[in-house]
């Protein structure tokens, strides 16, 4: 079968990435520092030990297994710590993004898979996001992903093509439990209130309840990961097929309020959600949602399990089963 290398495979979202190419025909190959992933998440290939860092360290994996393309996920990914040390995420992940795309063209890879950020759109509050949007990053972490999105596209004409995802919010788990979400610390509000309904942790904060929405709570939009995975497999597909470089933001247009999160959570557990309001936190907007027609136009994309219930339902059900 064909590899594809996947970085950060031993994460969130790499792992579940990691489950939809193994059920697509593909063998995963995991690339990860292990530094926030879990080794007991690759289940579906090999794992390779390694950082984004060190240049011959990707060139050894790609030589070993000859991937015919690359899936990027590996990213430090918490923006309030990005705007805290921006040399960090600077470093970690443009210098490493950089070390992968020429690794990827030294090799003779052609095709690369990108899992970017809407947070390159910084503060655009209350519209629907897409392809078409200015992109006015606002912190580092949104910053590093905007670089690696112009890198691509700097390297295309010596022929790379890829495909770049934007997205928000990711929740949900593997429906078979296989894989889940586990952070260390939490700072995901689906897992966060999943653990305050377990007495895992105190009450969940809610920070700000006077936002200009229906329940005075903010709103975020949120895809399930294993739709958001098979829209990387898509997108893989989309290449193998030999057609160009393209964007996609994947959402569903609407969002949904912390406090509706909050009740679908109690409806789901069948037991209240422990809560306390707190004040607003800085920078946090009132509406922030992307929209997919693209995605379901030109890539047959379908978020049909972004749903909420759905999505916490197979949260809890991975939780319950104590994870890793």
């Amino acid at each position: 079968m064909a590899k594809v290398l996947v970085t950060g495979g031993a994460g969130y979202i790499g792992a579940h990435a990691c489950k939809a190419l193994a059920q697509a025909g593909y063998t995963p190959v995991a690339f990860d520092n292990l530094s926030t992933g879990h080794r007991a998440a690759v289940k579906f290939g090999p794992l390779v030990e390694g950082d984004l860092l060190n240049r011959a360290a990707i060139d050894a994996v790609l030589a070993e297994h000859a991937p015919i393309a690359v899936m990027h996920f590996a990213a430090l990914s918490q923006v309030g710590e990005s705007m805290q040390e921006p040399g960090r995420y600077w470093r970690e992940n443009v210098l490493g993004g950089l070390n992968l795309i020429e690794a990827t063209q030294a090799a003779g890879i052609d095709k690369f898979i990108f899992s970017s950020t809407c947070a390159t759109y910084g503060d655009q509050d209350g519209v629907v996001l897409n392809e078409e949007t200015e992109q006015h990053p606002i912190n580092a972490y949104g910053g590093s992903k905007l670089a690696i999105e112009q890198m691509l596209r700097d390297f295309s004409p010596k022929g790379l093509t890829y495909v770049i995802f934007r997205y928000f919010n990711v929740a949900g788990a593997d429906p078979d439990a296989e894989v889940g979400e586990a952070h260390d610390p939490e700072t995901h509000l689906v897992p966060l209130i999943l653990q305050a309904v377990a007495g895992a942790r105190g009450a969940l904060t809610i920070f700000g309840t006077d936002y200009d929405t229906a329940d005075g709570t903010c709103i975020r939009d949120y895809v399930h990961v294993s739709d958001l995975v098979d829209a990387h497999v898509a997108g893989l597909k989309w290449l193998e097929e030999g057609k160009s470089s393209e964007v996609f933001c994947l959402g569903t247009g609407d969002g949904f309020s912390v406090r509706e999160v909050v009740a679908a959570a109690a409806a789901v557990t069948n037991g209240p959600v422990p809560i306390e309001e707190g004040p607003r936190r800085a920078g946090d907007a009132v509406k922030l949602v992307c929209g997919s027609d693209k995605a379901r136009t030109q890539l047959g994309w379908t978020p049909s399990r972004s749903t909420m219930p759905q999505m916490l339902r197979d949260a809890h059900r991975w939780h319950a089963s104590d994870g890793f």
